[in-house]
């Protein structure tokens, strides 16, 4: 996971996860614009495979968020949230009369960024 930083935004990313990204992004529709603790109920109780990965970048971003700049987890709100597509892994199929088809795996690198919410 990478991570890094603009003025007030901390960001992670999950890379090669190996999740279709048209998937990751159903997801990530969810989740976007709400608080860390929101969206990891969310997370938990969704029923996708894909949520297991995006759980773990949302931690790490909220990890990097605590040790790295002192921020507290309660505070912190989900302001961007995006799935790339990555490679495709390409695997070949046996068939009838000496054919193959091709069977392709998808890869994505998954985004998310945080920004501290002030209590005004």
């Amino acid at each position: 996971m990478l991570s890094q930083t603009n003025t007030n935004k901390i960001i992670s990313v999950g890379k090669y996860i190996r999740v279709s990204p048209h998937k990751a992004r159903r997801v990530l529709d969810q989740i976007r614009g709400k608080s860390y603790k929101e969206a990891m109920l969310i997370l938990e109780f969704l029923p996708y495979r894909c949520t297991k990965s995006i759980q773990n970048v949302l931690k790490s971003a909220a990890a990097n968020a605590t040790h790295n700049h002192s921020l507290e987890k309660k505070n912190l709100v989900i302001q961007e949230t995006f799935a790339n597509q990555g490679p495709t892994l390409k695997r070949l199929q046996p068939r009838a009369q000496g054919k193959a088809f091709a069977i392709r795996k998808p890869t994505c690198h998954i985004s998310v960024s945080l920004i501290h919410k002030s209590d005004n």
